[in-house]
């Protein structure tokens, strides 16, 4: 309520002074519903479920961490009640904004954002192809069109099966994948792991992402240095 009376706000300014028809309006909201900070199951006592139909909450590595509304209002860009189903990140409002004013980001700038620009004017033809994320301890996935490979068992966050030793143990011992691959155009919930059964989707998707961490980037560009010592895998030590 809070949230839709403050849009109004706007709204109605932009609209007093007849600026409305020619200004972006972007509306979303932060990665996942916190299991704790939202009372969840008592919500969905209510008949109230936050993720909707995707598995897992905030801090997770299935789309219920990751996946948020997305609505834009431009009347002179954007035709009324269309929908897209192209691959856009939060990350890419900075490569839009600046096409949208003339402005080019610097090589070493944006290295992960590309424009949904041509999206919003219902242009077919749109750069972004894959889009890598991770849970809060760092557990990584990368999308690509329809698949998602992810390179940890279990939630990678905070919902059961939570990533563990023991999980990977007993994955290994009964000589099962202790990564996730999913159709995402199929199975939005995340219950069907296709990852034995199509090991060279998952080699594709490994490779891809190993490629992209060593690039420093997901655009085209020169190479840029990580801040950081990348582990992609973060299987656990062996113990001696």
């Amino acid at each position: 309520m809070q949230t839709d009376n403050s849009y109004g706000k706007v709204f109605k300014a932009l609209r007093a002074n007849g600026m409305l028809e020619n200004t972006l309006i972007i509306c979303s909201s932060d990665n996942g519903t916190s299991p704790y900070a939202s009372k969840q199951s008592e919500l969905e006592k209510m008949g109230h479920f936050p993720s909707g139909d995707l598995r897992g909450s905030k801090a997770d590595i299935w789309d219920g961490g990751h996946r948020v509304p997305f609505i834009v209002h431009w009347p002179k860009i954007v035709k009324p009640d269309t929908r897209s189903d192209k691959l856009t990140c939060l990350g890419d409002v900075m490569a839009t904004t600046a096409e949208i004013v003339g402005y080019k980001l610097p090589e070493n700038a944006g290295e992960d954002s590309i424009s949904f620009l041509p999206v919003l004017k219902g242009v077919k033809k749109y750069a972004r192809k894959t889009v890598i994320h991770h849970s809060i301890p760092g557990y990584f996935a990368i999308r690509q069109e329809n698949y998602k490979l992810i390179m940890c068992p279990g939630s990678g966050g905070w919902t059961k099966p939570r990533t563990n030793d023991r999980l990977w143990k007993k994955l290994e011992k009964q000589e099962k994948p202790t990564v996730q691959l999913y159709d995402m155009s199929k199975d939005i919930g995340e219950q069907k792991n296709l990852a034995a059964q199509m090991p060279e989707k998952v080699k594709e998707l490994k490779k891809l992402l190993e490629k992209q961490v060593e690039d420093g980037r997901t655009t085209p560009g020169s190479k840029q240095k990580n801040d950081t010592e990348i582990d992609i895998e973060k299987r656990p030590k062996k113990q001696k």
